[in-house]
């Protein structure tokens, strides 16, 4: 595929949101939206170095606060909690700055690199007579859901550290369950040198083999607790500042350019109505906005897209089945040790 799909993004009226009652239509607000309640990662979930930091920060305040038998004043131990705390924020601070540096060997095509079945979601959505995006309960219950994270992550995975060999023959299903497993622990931050990569037989690609091995991947590309524990989601508690989306996008874009697949976060912390995770592989430049092409894991018919503008430096995400529309926060995930 060609980058014809970032010409005309599609907007969708069709992620799982917080129930959150919205008034308006698309166009009249900016709303928050994605894979909330009950999909992906809630509030709950907090991340062990970011509870560390918050546990710190409130006792040192207090520490700081109360001398030897409750007098006010300092006290060493507030001191050295709170340099504890300084250095803790520090060092968060710095995965900020930690990018893969090499080169893709080759360009991740949408037909070849995704999977063919979806995440599911267990709320369906829909804006009602009088605009309000409402949801209820899917039925029957979906077999597959809370996956967004894993099968962006897996997507990646298989990008970077497999290669399909579709003139040797297929093997059985003990075999293809190692392989699969050997795929999934490898690391998504890294590509593998060529000689290295888990040879797939029997298939040309991802999409191909997903089609035919559906069951075998979902249950051995790992489970939803990988959604709600991913590393990285300690970031979405901390501001995003126009300049860091600014530094984001052109990252992303940076990134797609040297045939890498960035695997990005969509949220609006505090409210949880998105919490998705996407793959990017395409970025169409102009001086207004920058149009990202994504393999959304909820929908893998076409590509999404994700837009950047430039003026307002700002993303925003389409209205779709699971997502009203609108502004959205991005950070990339499973690029360094902290995310």
């Amino acid at each position: 595929m060609g980058r014809e799909h970032l010409q005309h993004p599609d907007v969708n009226r069709s992620h799982e949101p917080v129930g959150i009652t919205l008034n308006r239509r698309p166009g009249t607000f900016s709303p928050t939206g994605g894979e909330g309640r009950d999909e992906g990662v809630r509030v709950g979930t907090m991340n062990p170095i970011l509870l560390v930091l918050v546990l710190v920060l409130d006792s040192s305040s207090w520490l700081r606060g109360r001398g030897r038998g409750g007098r006010r004043g300092g006290s060493w131990a507030g001191t050295r909690c709170g340099a504890l705390a300084l250095f803790l924020v520090l060092l968060l601070s710095s995965c900020s700055t930690s990018r893969p540096g090499t080169a893709g060997s080759r360009h991740f095509a949408f037909e070849q690199d995704t999977f063919a079945y979806p995440n599911e979601l267990v709320w369906e959505y829909h804006f009602d007579e009088r605009g309000k995006w409402v949801h209820k309960r899917r039925e029957p219950n979906p077999d597959y859901t809370h996956h967004c994270f894993v099968v962006a992550r897996a997507a990646k995975q298989f990008f970077q550290n497999a290669r399909f060999d579709p003139a040797q023959p297929k093997a059985d299903t003990k075999t293809y369950r190692r392989l699969i497993r050997k795929v999934v622990s490898t690391s998504p931050r890294n590509e593998l040198p060529d000689a290295k990569k888990v040879v797939i037989p029997g298939y040309a690609n991802l999409r191909e083999l997903s089609q035919a091995q559906e069951k075998l991947l979902k249950a051995n590309c790992g489970g939803a607790w990988r959604s709600y524990f991913q590393r990285g989601h300690w970031r979405m508690i901390w501001p995003f500042t126009r300049h860091h989306q600014q530094k984001t996008a052109e990252a992303l874009a940076a990134e797609i350019r040297s045939n890498r697949a960035p695997v990005v976060h969509l949220v609006r912390f505090p409210s949880l109505s998105i919490n998705h995770a996407v793959v990017l592989f395409d970025a169409a430049e102009n001086e207004k906005e920058i149009l990202f092409a994504a393999y959304d894991p909820n929908a893998p018919g076409k590509p999404a897209t994700l837009t950047y503008d430039r003026s307002a430096r700002v993303f925003s995400f389409p209205t779709n089945f699971y997502f009203p529309g609108g502004r959205v926060d991005v950070y990339e995930i499973y690029r360094s040790w902290c995310y």
